[in-house]
């Protein structure tokens, strides 16, 4: 039976995140749910959100107890729409993530909670154990949703053949006002997760390659804003230290950018001509708003879904001998107004989509919750 006022948890997406891809997740996917369910109650978890039963130190007190945390947690909805936070269905980042993602789905089956994977990367998973966990996930999730055409091909090669192919939860948003704001030229998004050493790529080369890029962009006469679209928190992870460094080097030179929500930097990234970013959904939330953007990659996540959407200028920080030099050729050889062109038939194709999207949680019944 289908309450017509489902408990709906939201995974990993959270609307009060420091990380602006997380709120934009979580909003994109609160769009979704009003189509399919209007009246539907939300709630949004994370591992970080605050008082969340849902952390890995939960799942040693939750595996041995009927009624553990994460038991009692997962027991109050009626259906989870699980976005794996855009890019964490993998084992790249290690399998404490994944075993944690992976444990609350079980929990969710054996509870019989319908679960739905929202569009997000799946994969790789490099490791024996990873790709066991994977394929446990995507044969007792009710419904899965690959954001891209390399993340379905690998959930079928894991023996999930019903998977379907959408794209990101970013272009559900609805379109910022643009009224009174103030024209940007280029804004450059500066990845702290990238500024510090990493599993990704090579810190040093990370930062010597921001600082050319923006030295190039000012001698050919482009005034350029650096943003942060992971905000300052206690949590290593953040721009904003990484802004404040550039900033400091290139001075009065550069408008530091610190946005205060989504709708704030959607507002920003809608005023800019070209973004340049390592964050993924810096660059998607500039695709979303019709901005034309160049990702930086540093892994696999990025060139299938941008590549998917019919947009092809990106640069791959792993394979790029020189990614400045490489980004400065793209922003020069740019036709600004052919690029919006782009973006807006990229628009068209992904609200399609999203419409797509809804109507295919249309055939999902959530259950009745005990209350």
């Amino acid at each position: 039976m289908t309450t017509p006022n489902p408990r709906i948890l939201v995974l990993w997406a959270d609307r009060d995140s420091t990380n602006l891809g997380l709120r934009a997740l979580a909003e994109g996917t609160e769009s979704i749910v009003a189509r399919r369910w209007p009246n539907a109650d939300l709630t949004f978890h994370t591992q970080d959100s605050q008082g969340t039963p849902l952390s890995k130190r939960s799942v040693l007190r939750d595996i041995f107890r009927s009624r553990g945390p994460i038991k009692r947690e997962i027991s109050r909805y009626d259906a989870i729409l699980d976005t794996g936070a855009g890019d964490s269905f993998t084992d790249i980042y290690g399998l404490r993530r994944l075993i944690l993602m992976a444990y609350v789905q079980r929990v969710a089956a054996q509870r019989r909670v319908p679960t739905i994977l929202m569009p997000q990367t799946i994969g790789p998973f490099d490791s024996r154990v990873g790709r066991l966990i994977a394929r446990k996930s995507l044969q007792q999730a009710t419904r899965v949703f690959a954001r891209d055409p390399v993340s379905l091909t690998y959930a079928r090669q894991l023996g999930r053949r019903s998977a379907a192919e959408s794209t990101d939860l970013v272009f559900a948003l609805a379109q910022p006002d643009r009224t009174g704001t103030v024209e940007r030229d280029v804004v450059v998004n500066v990845s702290g997760l990238l500024w510090s050493e990493n599993p990704h790529v090579d810190h040093h080369s990370y930062r010597r390659s921001v600082t050319a890029l923006i030295d190039g962009l000012l001698q050919r006469g482009h005034r350029v804003g650096v943003l942060a679209h992971v905000l300052d928190s206690p949590m290593t992870d953040n721009d904003v230290p990484a802004v404040r460094q550039v900033g400091s080097h290139f001075g009065d030179a550069v408008e530091i950018l610190v946005p205060d929500s989504l709708t704030g930097v959607r507002g920003i990234l809608a005023t800019a001509n070209v973004v340049i970013g390592a964050r993924m959904h810096a660059c998607l939330n500039s695709l979303s708003v019709g901005t034309p953007a160049i990702p930086w990659a540093y892994s696999r996540k990025f060139a299938p879904l941008v590549d998917a959407l019919g947009w092809n200028m990106h640069v791959d920080l792993r394979a790029s001998p020189d990614p400045a030099r490489e980004t400065l050729a793209l922003v020069e050889s740019l036709n600004l107004s052919a690029a919006r062109n782009e973006v807006q038939q990229i628009l068209s194709r992904t609200d399609v989509m999203m419409d797509e999207l809804g109507a295919g949680l249309n055939d999902i019944d959530v259950r009745q919750t005990a209350l």
